[in-house]
């Protein structure tokens, strides 16, 4: 059960927050649930949509940045993030269920793409504090500086909404995924 009140409508949400909300329901045709939780704060909602919007129009491209997500929301054990980021990459990128299953794990079957994956849950699990090994990693994949910056501020992304989706228990509105298929 959720920890705070998720707004039902659009229109029980801060007025500064509605513009944010129609924006995403004419992108997704809906509104999940985390948006309408962070609205509760129309300044996170605007400065999540905005890194999420800045990072969108960045030189990675959905499959990528899906499967960073995936692999931070079990880094953190967000069941929530697990569960939209499944559906988004399954429907969105068209991922497989076994690259899917990859990522949770923090790899990916296709070789640069694992550089962005482990690359990314190293970030998350070592708080920012990477080798040197680390970066000529990504980097021999085939990743400039500009593109890593990019994963860090995906990483970034996806703890914030992971914390959030976490700390209040976001009921879930995407299919559900098993709990083991979570945690891998």
């Amino acid at each position: 059960m959720t920890r705070i009140h998720t707004p039902q409508t659009i229109a029980a949400t801060p007025v500064e927050s509605q513009p944010f909300l129609n924006a995403v329901e004419k992108s997704l045709g809906s509104v999940p649930n985390l948006f309408r939780l962070l609205a509760t704060s129309p300044e996170a909602l605007e400065g999540y949509l905005g890194l999420d919007g800045a990072l969108s129009k960045g030189k990675l491209g959905v499959a990528t940045r899906e499967r960073i997500a995936i692999a931070i929301a079990n880094t953190n054990g967000c069941d929530y993030c697990n569960a939209a980021h499944t559906f988004l990459a399954k429907t969105l990128a068209k991922l497989d269920e076994a690259e899917v299953a990859a990522n949770r794990a923090g790899a990916s079957k296709d070789a640069k793409a694992h550089a962005a994956v482990s690359f990314a849950v190293k970030v998350a699990t070592a708080k920012g504090r990477v080798s040197e090994q680390d970066i000529s990693n990504v980097r021999a994949a085939g990743f400039s500086n500009a593109e890593i910056i990019e994963i860090i501020g995906l990483v970034a992304l996806n703890v914030l909404s992971n914390y959030v989706n976490e700390v209040f228990q976001t009921e879930v509105d995407f299919p559900p995924i098993t709990t083991a298929a979570a945690h891998v």
